[in-house]
């Protein structure tokens, strides 16, 4: 009933940025928390960052202070601003929306970081 779907992933340098969007559609509630999580190759699906309906934030240690989650709600959107790239962020980023029990995936976007 709800649609996630990923835009922006691509092949970067290691210093570069990329900025990646997750467009909702469907039956979606107003109240939802929007986050962003990642696959690296033969590794479990891990978090990156959360946004809640009040634009309050929690991002894993290993993107603090390169990363930046925010979302409008108008447009049912969620970005995430990816600079200062590193080889290790390299994987299959998802879009995840949870509201009142419930959770959505988009299909991922592939960011490849380069050495």
């Amino acid at each position: 009933q709800v649609q996630l779907v990923e835009s922006g992933g691509g092949l970067v340098q290691a210093g570069g940025s990329l900025r990646l969007s997750c467009a909702a559609s469907g039956s979606i509630s107003s109240i939802n928390d929007m986050g962003w999580y990642r696959q690296a190759p033969g590794e479990q699906r891990d978090f990156v960052a959360l946004i809640a309906q009040d634009f309050s934030t929690n991002y894993a240690d290993s993107v603090k202070g390169r990363f930046t989650i925010s979302r409008d709600n108008a447009k049912n959107t969620v970005y995430l601003q990816m600079n200062s790239l590193k080889p290790e962020d390299t994987g299959v980023y998802y879009c995840n929306l949870r509201s009142y029990g419930s959770g959505y995936w988009g299909q991922g976007t592939q960011v490849t970081v380069s050495s």
